[in-house]
């Protein structure tokens, strides 16, 4: 039984996650735990926009959706591009983002608009 347990605890030192991947998804999920944080992120799974199109999608001042949009592209979750005076975000084509994405819609019930 000893031997067993050694075993195990072997086994989870090998697969133990390192602090900086920890971190990682750590930020990323404090940022998903405000709920308009987390309704710009799915929104982005789905379709790229401008902070216009996103504020009026969510319903939200500009302001405001610059301000989550800093955060969510500091934890690495969206991504930025320039068109002209215009910079597009959508989220990260990362392992994270799309596992995140994933389990909003699995935990949430949801389905994308493309299924």
């Amino acid at each position: 039984m000893e031997e067993k347990k050694e075993n195990l605890e072997e086994e989870l030192r090998k697969h133990l996650p390192t602090q900086e991947e920890i971190l990682e998804v750590s930020e990323a999920m404090k940022q998903l735990g405000d709920p308009s944080r987390l309704r710009i992120f799915w929104l982005l799974c789905h379709c790229e926009e401008c902070v216009q199109s996103i504020a009026s999608l969510v319903n939200m001042s500009s302001p405001a959706v610059s301000h989550h949009l800093r955060l969510l592209k500091g934890a690495g979750l969206i991504c930025a591009k320039r068109d002209g005076k215009e910079m597009y975000y959508r989220a990260s084509d990362t392992e994270l983002a799309q596992a995140l994405h994933q389990t909003i819609e699995h935990i949430a019930k949801i389905t994308c608009p493309e299924k």
